[in-house]
């Protein structure tokens, strides 16, 4: 799994969007500190209230120089039809082929809801040099990060 101190591990997907729009995290590194939110799953309760309350501190992110990308195996359309019913203005990444997941140690089951292969809920933090200075994975994919504290990660990045 990445910790804090490690190179995070760079990844293409695609945006979650329905343009299908090709994602790179190695070209958003070098333009600020980074946030990925890895979630399980767009439209569950948890998830849409980690993404609404990113959402809701976006200005604070944003003027900290940081860019928040939201990381899940959602397909592209299931992320952009989330996005437009909750007013999210951050990218989403679609992982659907579960490389990022993986590369983070992220990888999950959760059978109950007929899931598996997504993203554990986790927050990692990189700086400008592509180095994590922030992480933090659930014990439980129904916890929520501390908001504070990954904000203060990005301005000390």
């Amino acid at each position: 799994m990445v910790s804090t101190g490690d190179s995070a591990p760079t990844f293409t997907a695609t945006l979650g969007t329905s343009d299908h729009e090709d994602f790179d995290l190695a070209d958003r590194i070098g333009d600020g500190p980074v946030v990925l939110a890895f979630f399980p799953g767009a439209f569950t309760p948890p998830c849409t209230n980690e993404m609404v309350a990113l959402q809701d501190r976006l200005d604070e992110f944003q003027e900290a120089g940081a860019a928040i990308l939201g990381v899940s195996a959602d397909s592209p359309f299931s992320q952009d039809a989330f996005c437009e019913q909750h007013g999210i203005e951050f990218d989403l990444v679609s992982d659907m082929d579960g490389d990022a997941i993986r590369d983070y140690g992220l990888e999950m089951d959760i059978p109950d809801l007929g899931l598996y292969g997504n993203a554990n809920r986790a927050v990692f933090v990189v700086d400008e040099e592509g180095t994590v200075v922030y992480d933090w994975v659930a014990d439980d994919p129904t916890n929520e990060p501390d908001y504070d504290a990954v904000l203060d990660a990005v301005e000390s990045a």
